[in-house]
């Protein structure tokens, strides 16, 4: 069920059967010559559609996250950290109030981690710091890491996989929106790999916006079997996630 498609009603009927909530999250950030700048939202999105299918309750996906390495590129939208930890505080909290226990952050986006960690700390420290007990369950869950998705990116792509760009992810946009497709020449064929610090630094180091990856082996087909793999990942982990009490 996804929740903008919902009733009031909807909801507090689901909340007599399960109190968890699948919230996806990604970021708004260039992707090479090639991706999308949405992919990072639309591939823990998509998966959690097939999630709402199951039965579970999805909440709107947050689209914009920690990209300020991003910001050379056009089109490219970061959040401040404290900006996004209060995003997470107070989706949390609204729905808190209404019942929901069991949070599972569904992340397209490395760069994501380190921040909503930190406000699940935080939502976590103000209840100590009040003399009591929370009930709140919160995870986040990197749909790139599953053992499944990790297994099939490597037999499709190898070394060529890369971290930004990657054609793992560019074939489960591809697979979701396949209007979208695009097919452009890419020099050098896999990009360069190193550090980033700041924008100007990473537009200069990788100035087509690939991090050693080679997007041009990615395909819609690939991406179908990658979205079965990370459906499967995210299920299963998600049921283990609703047995911590």
């Amino acid at each position: 069920m996804l929740l903008q498609r919902a009733t009031w009603p909807d909801v507090r009927d689901y909340l007599e059967h399960s109190q968890g909530i699948v919230i996806p999250i990604g970021s708004t950030e260039q992707h090479g010559p090639t991706g999308m700048i949405g992919t990072d939202a639309i591939c823990p999105e998509t998966i959690a559609v097939g999630m709402a299918e199951a039965g579970i309750l999805v909440a709107p996906t947050l689209s914009i996250g920690m990209a300020q390495h991003h910001l050379a590129f056009p089109g490219s939208i970061t959040l401040r950290p404290s900006t996004l930890m209060a995003v997470v505080r107070d989706v949390v909290g609204s729905l808190a109030s209404q019942g929901f226990t069991h949070f599972y952050f569904l992340n397209g986006h490395g760069g994501n981690i380190a921040t909503v960690q930190s406000a699940f700390a935080e939502i976590w420290a103000e209840a100590s710091l009040n003399g009591r007990a929370s009930s709140l369950k919160l995870k986040l869950a990197n749909w790139f890491t599953g053992q499944r998705i990790v297994a099939l990116s490597r037999e499709l792509f190898g070394e060529a996989e890369g971290s930004h760009a990657t054609p793992s992810e560019i074939s489960l946009t591809w697979h979701a929106y396949p209007d979208s497709m695009r097919n452009e020449p890419l020099t050098p064929k896999r990009a360069p790999n190193g550090p980033i610090r700041d924008a100007s630094d990473y537009r200069r180091q990788f100035p087509d916006g690939r991090i050693g990856s080679e997007p041009d082996l990615a395909s819609p087909a690939h991406g179908k079997r990658l979205y079965q793999a990370g459906l499967a990942d995210a299920l299963a982990d998600y049921q283990a996630f609703l047995t911590d009490h």
